[in-house]
């Protein structure tokens, strides 16, 4: 089993490539051979091609008036109960989290800056890349592009990195422009194409879906950026939050390859999936009532029909907030806790109280999905 020869036409190789990345970390215990075949990038090349589900999620609390950063990173599975906070001691440097894509994780050094960097990192292999952070802020919505199916090859892993960035002109016009880290050229760019727009983006990093990043912005608008082509366009969300009797909370997820807007008012919750870009056009898939989740759910919630009817807040905070939605599972926060609620089946899990999470903040958390992968991030490794 040491020797598996010509590794595209073994036996081993066609049977352990067609198993997802989680079963696959306990085969690698099995011989040395098994090993050597898994971690072989022609290996992690063929595995790749294949969709990993949702793993889990990272969550990071922030202040909203302390200027240094909230250094707690906690990690929670969807398949089983428990935090971890220790997924990112490999890095040299405590970080915040900005953005995840197809099993890699673009983070930040925290504030106080010192020697200001950005990393994209893999937390299964524990392989890092080191990006140089010209202009650090720690309000950037930086993001990454990475796909499985297209971005490895038996010599590289190609990433990118996108910035935008947002100016004003005298004439007290906004627009956004971007700049691009490429690990190919190991090189940032500033690219040419500027997209008008007034709002100001909100809640987490980038989605990345279908070769395309996605920000949300705090006016009925999602700035995206085709990161192939760079072209930028601005879509409307499905409904005005205007046409609410309060302020509605939303954020938007990924799956299937489709952009996806979650939305929760007076009205209950509701899920769209983007069909058009170009006239915007949605198709809402999922619908529900308050009162409807709460009679499904009453272990969990108490009068949560009564008090988001009347959007009381905590710490100034909505009572419910949508945080993160990826393949049909939404995190959601409800008061003081953290549930997983899966759409498709209606099914509600408890994670745990903020508290759990770290030290408390009065701002929006971070959370991001997270899904595994064997990906190495080629020659340019982080050195301890």
């Amino acid at each position: 089993m040491a020797d598996f020869g010509c590794l595209n036409t073994d036996i081993p190789f066609n049977v352990l490539s067609r198993l997802q990345t989680k079963d696959l970390l306990g085969l690698k215990c099995v011989s040395k051979g098994w090993k050597h075949l898994i971690s072989d990038r022609s290996f992690i090349q063929a595995q790749s091609q294949r969709k990993e589900p949702l793993s889990g999620f990272f969550f990071q609390q922030r202040h909203r008036y302390c200027p240094d950063d909230i250094k707690t990173i906690t990690y929670f599975p969807v398949e089983r109960k428990g935090l971890q906070q220790d997924v990112f001691a490999f890095l040299p440097r405590d970080v915040v989290v900005l953005a995840s894509c197809n099993g890699l994780v673009c983070c930040r050094s925290c504030y106080p800056f010192e020697d200001p960097a950005i990393y994209v990192c893999n937390p299964l292999n524990c392989e890092w890349w080191k990006l140089d952070w010209k202009e650090p802020d720690k309000e950037s919505f930086i993001s990454l592009a990475f796909n499985p199916f297209q971005d490895i090859s038996v010599n590289f892993t190609n990433f990118k990195v996108v910035r935008p960035r947002q100016f004003e002109t005298e004439q007290e016009e906004a627009y956004f422009s971007f700049e691009i880290y490429a690990s190919r050229t190991r090189n940032w760019k500033l690219s040419k194409e500027v997209c008008w727009c007034v709002s100001s983006l909100t809640k987490n990093g980038g989605i990345f879906s279908g070769g395309i990043l996605h920000w949300l912005t705090d006016g009925d608008q999602i700035l995206t950026f085709s990161v192939e082509n760079e072209l930028a366009l601005l879509i409307s969300t499905p409904l005005p939050a205007g046409e609410f009797n309060s302020t509605p909370q939303a954020c938007i997820g990924e799956s299937e390859g489709q952009l996806y807007y979650v939305l929760i008012s007076e009205e209950g919750l509701h899920v769209w999936v983007l069909e058009d870009y170009f006239d915007s056009t949605w198709s809402l898939r999922y619908t529900k009532t308050l009162a409807q989740i709460e009679k499904e759910h009453s272990g969990f919630l108490v009068n949560l029909h009564d008090r988001v009817m009347h959007w009381q807040r905590i710490d100034d905070r909505p009572w419910m907030d949508p945080l993160a939605f990826k393949d049909g599972v939404l995190v959601v926060r409800i008061s003081n806790t953290i549930y997983l609620y899966h759409v498709d089946t209606s099914k509600m899990e408890e994670v745990g109280e903020t508290s759990k999470f770290g030290a408390m903040s009065w701002a929006s958390p971070i959370v991001l999905p997270y899904t595994m992968s064997l990906v190495p991030l080629g020659r340019q490794l982080g050195s301890p």
